[in-house]
């Protein structure tokens, strides 16, 4: 996963960067003070004193933003009176102009703490209607442990349209994993769409496929509805998933999106990938059914749905996190052991970092006499002794 400097091009990289910000306004005024030390009096330091307050305004709180100000007012002055320039018309244009800048960055300040607060109170409204559609699994369904997770990405102004939903139904325990297009309310306006409709027709459909048809009408009403597919966030890629009770098999719907993958008992890995590829939820053209493809779940075996938020997370040197190879070999005692050893390790590779939230749904056909609970494993380097399960 590479160490902490190797990580600093990376997402460690952009915390430099930040830093860097964070000082350079004291790094203007400094720069001030060198240039005015260092060169004839002809020229002048004064873009260097003003410039630091306007930079503080952005990222600093008002209080800082003007104690930036005070201070290339007060370095300004002190070198003018170690210059023996006072009184006299120049400095006070000079102090005149560094005020008035500093004032004009007070303002600035303002106006972008507001908009922040704004964008803030957005994201609140937006996170709590995702978490009335979204809904945590019970621990238990139809015989299976389940687990589920969403994890926001911490550089998103806006909560994703990432969901899940598990129903017991007349046919077993079925489940939706899924990722609609966008951000934001309108997102979540197609998250409940989405989980609407899948409750109702996991209790009434045959298969996952009808389930599947089921919500592409649904999602194709709410687009009509809203003025067509652009005015509405209704591209969702999509798994569904049917587990029959007592079946030890499971039934996959794939609709664009990642492949699940099986963990089994030994440690052994299957990516379920589709016999045939198929088009998002959303952009069905009715040009061919859906394939159910089937795969054995034999008991102590472990399912894993998740969004492209955990494929597509990036290490310090642009590469994909690949949840199929960290996995494969690793023994976890149950679904909520599995997601929080791969949370953690979704961290380590990001640096602490994601650009997109993701959704994880993990769920476990227990074997026989397996106690509910046993300690958790974390995920390890290949190279670690601890690495072949507890």
């Amino acid at each position: 996963m590479g160490t902490r400097e190797q990580r600093g091009a990376g997402p460690a990289g952009g915390i430099t960067a930040r830093r860097f910000v964070r000082a350079l306004p004291a790094l203007m005024i400094i720069g001030g003070v060198l240039s005015d030390a260092l060169t004839p009096p002809r020229y002048t330091a004064i873009p260097l004193f003003a410039a630091a307050p306007l930079i503080a305004a952005p990222f600093f709180s008002r209080v800082s933003t003007i104690r930036t100000g005070a201070a290339a007012l007060l370095a300004l002055f002190l070198l003018r009176i170690q210059h023996q320039d006072l009184p006299g018309p120049v400095i006070v244009i000079e102090l005149l102009t560094v005020l008035t800048v500093s004032v004009l960055a007070v303002v600035i300040n303002g106006v972008v703490r507001r908009s922040n607060e704004q964008l803030a109170s957005a994201r609140v409204i937006a996170e709590t209607a995702m978490r009335a559609v979204l809904p945590t699994p019970a621990e238990r369904i139809g015989g299976l442990r389940v687990a589920a997770r969403y994890e926001a990405a911490q550089a998103d102004a806006y909560i994703g349209g990432d969901l899940f939903s598990v129903a017991d139904s007349p046919h077993g325990v079925r489940l939706l994993v899924g990722d609609v297009r966008g951000k934001g309310l309108d997102a979540v306006g197609a998250v409940a769409v989405a989980i609407g409709c899948f409750r109702e027709a996991a209790e009434q459909e045959d298969g996952p496929a009808g389930v599947a048809v089921r919500l592409e009408r649904a999602l194709a009403r709410e687009a009509d509805a809203r003025g067509g597919l652009d005015a509405f966030e209704g591209f969702i890629t999509a798994v569904l998933a049917e587990i029959p009770p007592g079946a030890g098999r499971v039934r996959i719907v794939n609709r664009g999106h990642p492949d699940p993958l099986l963990l089994h008992a030994d440690g052994a890995l299957e990516v379920l990938t589709p016999s045939v590829p198929a088009l998002p939820l959303g952009l069905d053209l009715g040009t061919w059914p859906d394939r159910t493809d089937e795969w054995e779940l034999p008991a102590g075996a472990m399912l894993l749905f998740y969004t492209d938020g955990l494929s597509e997370a990036r290490d310090a040197a642009g590469v994909f996190y690949d949840p199929a190879a960290r996995l494969r070999g690793r023994i976890f005692p149950g679904p909520e052991e599995l997601l929080t050893a791969l949370t953690e390790d979704v961290r380590l590779h990001t640096g602490g970092e994601t650009t997109d939230d993701m959704a994880l749904l993990a769920v476990a056909r227990p074997a026989e006499g397996q106690p509910d609970r046993r300690r958790t494993v974390k995920i390890v380097g290949r190279g670690d002794e601890r690495g072949h399960g507890p």
